[in-house]
């Protein structure tokens, strides 16, 4: 399968994903690798030792200016004002109704300078919406995707991979925090973030630099380029929601098991704070659960979830796929909430496969690891 006629953007890394036979397809407007070869053997080396992966798809927002923090706190349902140098945080962009525009995570630079990281698909939103919802305070804007390329290095190995290439005492960097220096000679981000339930780093870089710095890392002992197939079943097996999956317009925080991230204590208004805490004190109707199959037959995303006894409706799955760590397929799906403690199915083609319910993460990584 290729999708190299269409007219998607591509990768400062796109004619290095063709030299190593990827399979090319477009998502999210981006001409993107789904796999080099087989995407079980990627997602393996991620969990044992380390996957590389282009996420230059991803969108850089920079907000800035006197006032910077507070308009992301009005911005944001996060209290990003208390988040320090160095560090940064996972939060989200609601609509007035609660509904959530995108999840981000959102660096802070300088006391008043924090990059806003969006998925690829909303970074129009997320810019359009940051710029509106920031006019009132003392703060700039600016979308710079285009300037810069994404690549991180995922897995229990990562660290010790990296360090041949940076004298940045990694060990330092803790997990959600970030600093400066250069990574095979390429001035970089170093973010100790990621997507797949590993130890791992992004490396923000320019978009100039990348092809460089991706051929020093592919070329280390170890490390596997991944695609976005490997991606994808890595952070499903981590419980991590996928934006247009488990998260969308229609969805709250809270549905989603992540009503964390709404900070209703903090400070002054915010943009859906009234709807997120009329959310805050009902019960959702419908829960995000893990299943896990009990045959061999695979959930897949619109699937419905039905009683195991009589076949009614009562879910959908937002995820499904193989999982390579658990040897048996495993889903995320929303189910209603009176529904969660009975024996339960998933319509497979027309056969109600049965299904466990567990909680989420399928799998956490060992704190030694």
């Amino acid at each position: 399968m290729s999708a190299d006629n269409t007219t998607a953007k591509k990768t400062p890394l796109y004619d290095v994903h063709r030299e190593l036979g990827a399979t090319i397809v477009d998502f999210a407007g981006f001409l993107m690798p789904l796999r080099y070869g087989g995407e079980t053997a990627e997602h393996r080396a991620v969990r044992t030792a380390a996957g590389l992966f282009d996420l230059s798809h991803m969108g850089e927002i920079f907000v800035q200016g006197p006032q910077a923090a507070q308009a992301l706190d009005y911005a944001l349902v996060g209290r990003l004002s208390t988040v320090k140098v160095g560090r940064a945080r996972y939060t989200m962009l609601c609509a007035p109704d609660g509904g959530v525009l995108d999840d981000l995570i959102v660096y802070r630079l300088a006391d008043d300078r924090f990059l806003v990281v969006a998925n690829a698909a909303n970074v129009a939103t997320v810019h359009r919406a940051l710029t509106e919802r920031a006019a009132s305070f003392q703060a700039e804007v600016a979308d710079r995707s285009d300037d810069y390329a994404l690549i991180a290095l995922q897995g229990p190995h990562s660290q010790r991979i990296l360090s041949r290439f940076t004298d940045v005492p990694l060990a330092e960097v803790k997990y959600y925090a970030w600093a400066e220096g250069a990574v095979a000679g390429v001035p970089a981000l170093i973010a100790r973030t990621g997507y797949t339930g590993e130890d791992g780093f992004e490396l923000f870089v320019a978009a100039g630099d990348a092809v460089r710095l991706w051929r020093e890392l592919a070329g280390a002992e170890g490390v596997l380029p991944a695609g976005l197939a490997a991606r994808d079943t890595l952070r499903l097996e981590a419980g991590m929601p996928l934006y247009g999956n488990e998260l969308t317009a229609e969805t709250t925080p809270y549905e989603a098991g992540l009503g964390r991230v709404v900070k209703l204590d903090k400070p002054g208004d915010f943009v859906g704070k009234k709807a997120l805490a009329a959310y805050a004190d009902t019960p959702a109707g419908r829960r995000l659960v893990g299943l896990v199959a009990r045959g061999r037959r695979a959930p897949r995303k619109g699937y419905q979830v039905v009683r195991a006894d009589d076949g009614a409706v009562c879910g959908v799955v937002t995820s499904g796929a193989p999982s390579p760590t658990l040897g048996r397929p495993i889903a995320m799906a929303y189910v209603d909430r009176g529904a969660v403690g009975a024996e339960l199915a998933v319509d497979v083609r027309g056969r109600r496969e049965r299904v466990d319910v567990v909680d989420l993460p399928f799998y956490k990584r060992s704190e030694t690891s």
